[in-house]
């Protein structure tokens, strides 16, 4: 007698395969906008290769390894799951985030989650070319599920579902002739960047002996050709451990895993017994990775194709709904074996917006694509392949899957208005930031109102606090200008001897990016020796048009400038250089025909004793008006685009004020979490378990003085605030108790007569 394994048939309006951070945050954002979802992750725990399986940190635009794009952490459900894991996981610890991702998920009613379940077919409609079920297994409780659903989305990195279903893909990298692409190889290939896999250690305080498996690797010479071991180096350090990238990644995973056991174990070998390292004596091998992470497999082919001009000209897309920011990343395939450094990064001068014509198979019409497996060429791949990247991407599908549902219609047709417009506002509502596009919602009755404040902060004085850095590389302040004249700026020095100062007045030359392409004008100013110099800089210029503007100085020995506690948002002092981790062998020159510019790098300086030079600005810059609060756009760009209270206000204060009564049943409001910090998730810590600039407590008051909404405690960039029924008030008043240090900041505050507002 044959058994038959336990069945059960599940509906959805979205079946997503794949728990990684795409699939996720995919599931989670259409689950908030009320569409009913079943993930299927065949781990038995979410996040992918950001997991405690895998343990490599969420990276994305903002990158503390170097880049110039400011404030560009992504937005969203990803910004809410950095922000909170932050909150409670300052240390890195990857079983934290773990638990903060379960959480999340299992907290939407309109989610089911199925672990430790693998899609292993599908059936199709061939006459329609869509997907009708897909069949997964779960190894534990031993059950098949029948997945139907009229939407699918692969996110499942390898691209089961989209393989099985026969969508359209590539593996490898393309020639450069068939896309012009100057990085790209004379010749198609094979070749797709390697797996990593990282172990951790521990200091016991007694002496460890280590013995290892036969089938260590024995001899690490070959390994140290571009790389040296660091002890201090642990878990995602350690990406440089890569292989198999010649091979098939999907097929032979397998093999390429036992490669990276052999090396890993041989590295550590090397580190116990070797004598190189008197220092790990005490250590023991606490952690080895099980599963290795992957970077590249299968790519899907959409309707568009990104390629590497999309990243370096920062081409802009009609259907833009994302963006990416991550340097163009290539690897050698041979990975830790290869003759060629572990990684070369080619970085454009900013952010680039991802279409949303990447996000859907070409040829199975009812098919989203998430993660990794996006469309986009090989040599685009190396920078949309990051996952927070991936995770935006994934939000903007959850979103196109609601309306899809709402509209009965399928991908393809939301790439057209009106539709496309819709899932552009709808994204932009739900807290994804797409560049070049501010918030349009008709739905808002904000913007309708007239705004009072407590107080305004203008850019004045950062007062001196006592404490120096010598000017001994170059240091910026990241100012934001109005049009005409510039102000006359005032820095306070310690000189120990005669020295010149340059100081420079910069500017990029593409609306939005932070570079220092453009010099406005130029002052050289003689010091003498004295304490407590007041330099006084007036560059006797005028800009024709507001934005953020360099205030450069150049290395001058001897002179010590002052710095202040202050921060404030929208303000960054920032230092010429490049991360040490990856200067010696990962950015490379461009090749010459490649498209990519040689720029220098300007990295924010967060130090604990001042994060800001000491400064005067004369006349104050008027850079925090209230009507900023309601302009569409959440975060720096252009402009600070928020309200800033004065530094002494003790109640700030903002207030709505509408000429006639208004129902409100709902509101967003937005706050700065620092957008310019990238929010490393696992192995890093941080000294604060949320930004300074970010408001911790507030109340909402109407004009009757009933407070309809009170929190401690925020930690969050954006909350929405859902009542049990409408107020009917003129005035809506957003009073702030408490911050963690900054002045009180508010980038956004959207009002809704409906709760029902996606």
């Amino acid at each position: 007698m044959m058994r038959r394994l336990k069945e059960e048939i599940l509906h959805a309006d979205l079946v997503v395969a794949g728990g990684g951070l795409a699939g996720t945050c995919c599931a989670i954002t259409a689950a908030r906008q009320g569409i009913r979802v079943i993930l299927v992750q065949d781990r038995p725990i979410l996040g992918g290769n950001a997991s405690s399986e895998i343990r490599l940190w969420i990276l994305g635009a903002t990158s503390h390894m170097g880049n110039n794009n400011r404030w560009a952490r992504e937005g969203g459900v990803i910004d809410e799951i950095l922000c909170e894991n932050l909150w409670r996981n300052p240390e890195g610890n990857p079983i934290i985030l773990d638990s903060i991702l379960l959480e999340m998920v299992v907290a939407e009613p309109n989610i089911r989650l199925l672990l430790n379940t693998a899609v292993d077919s599908v059936e199709m409609d061939e006459a329609l070319q869509q997907i009708t079920s897909a069949r997964a297994f779960c190894s534990q409780n031993q059950t098949v599920y029948q997945l139907t659903a009229p939407l699918f989305c692969d996110a499942s990195g390898d691209g089961i579902l989209g393989f099985l279903a026969g969508a359209a893909f590539r593996m490898g990298a393309e020639s450069a002739e068939e896309f012009s692409e100057g990085m790209a190889p004379p010749r198609a290939t094979g070749d797709m960047l390697g797996h990593s896999l990282y172990f951790y250690s521990r200091d016991t305080g007694r002496p460890v002996h280590f013995i290892p498996p036969a089938f260590a690797l024995t001899d690490i010479s070959t390994l140290l050709r571009f790389r040296e071991i660091r002890l201090s180096d642990t878990g995602c350090k350690l990406w440089w451990l890569e292989y198999g990238g010649n091979l098939d990644t999907v097929t032979q995973t397998e093999e390429i895993k036992w490669e990276l056991w052999r090396i890993a174990y041989g590295v550590w070998n090397h580190i116990k017994n070797s004598g190189e390292f008197p220092d790990a004596e005490n250590l023991t091998l606490e952690w080895m990775g099980t599963i290795p992470g992957k970077r590249e497999s299968r790519r899907f082919e959409g309707d568009y194709i990104l390629i590497q001009q999309d990243i370096v000209e920062q081409r802009i897309h009609k259907d833009a709904v994302s963006f990416g920011g991550w340097a163009i990343d290539l690897h050698p395939p041979e990975g830790v074996y290869s003759f060629e450094p572990a990684c070369s990064q080619w970085h454009s001068r900013g952010v680039y917006q991802i279409p949303y014509r990447c996000m859907y198979s070409r040829n199975v019409h009812n098919l989203f694509l998430a993660g990794r497996l996006i469309s986009t060429s090989h040599i685009a791949f190396g920078s949309t392949r990051v996952m927070a990247t991936c995770a935006h991407n994934g939000q903007a599908i959850g979103v196109a899957a609601a309306l899809c549902c709402e509209h009965q219609r399928l991908p393809a047709a939301l790439a057209e208005k009106p539709l496309l417009e819709q899932l552009q506002q709808r994204l932009l509502r739900s807290g994804q930031y797409i560049p070049h596009l501010p918030t349009v919602d008709p739905c808002d009755i904000a913007p309708q109102a007239s705004i009072e404040t407590t107080s305004t902060r203008t850019i004045d004085e950062f007062p001196s606090n006592g404490k120096f850095i010598v000017l001994e590389t170059p240091q910026a302040m990241l100012l934001p200008l109005q049009a005409g004249r510039v102000p006359v700026f005032t820095l306070v020095a310690d000189v120990d001897r005669t020295a010149e100062l340059t100081a420079k007045l910069m500017g990029p030359a593409k609306e939005g990016n932070y570079t220092t392409d453009i010099l406005h004008a130029r002052l050289h100013c003689k010091l003498e020796l004295g304490k407590n110099q007041q330099i006084r800089l007036d560059f006797e210029t005028s800009l024709e048009a507001a934005g953020y503007v360099f205030l450069v100085l150049q290395p001058a020995p001897g002179v010590w400038l002052h710095l202040t506690d202050e921060r404030l948002t929208g303000v960054l002092r920032l230092v010429q250089g490049m991360n040490a981790a990856v200067a010696k062998t990962s950015i490379q020159a461009p090749p010459p025909d490649s498209g990519v510019d040689t720029f220098a790098f300007w990295l924010p300086e967060r130090r604990p004793d001042g994060q800001n030079l000491a400064l005067s600005v004369e006349p104050p810059i008027p850079a925090f008006r209230a009507e900023q609060a309601i302009n569409g756009i959440n975060r720096p760009w252009l402009h600070t685009n928020a309200w800033v209270a004065d530094r002494d206000d003790p109640r700030p204060t903002l207030t709505l004020q509408w000429k006639e009564e208004r129902a409100v049943q709902k509101l967003q409001l937005s706050f700065d979490t620092d957008f310019d910090h990238p929010m490393e998730s696992v192995l890093m810590t941080h000294p604060e378990r949320v930004s300074p600039h970010c408001i911790k407590s507030f109340r909402i008051l109407t004009d009757s003085g009933q407070c309809i909404f009170e929190t401690k405690n925020n930690h969050q960039t954006r909350r929405t605030i859902t009542l049990d029924a409408p107020v009917f008030t003129t005035t809506l008043a957003v009073e702030v108790l408490e911050t963690y240090g900054a002045p009180a900041a508010i980038f956004g505050v959207a009002c809704f007569a409906e709760a029902q507002t996606p």
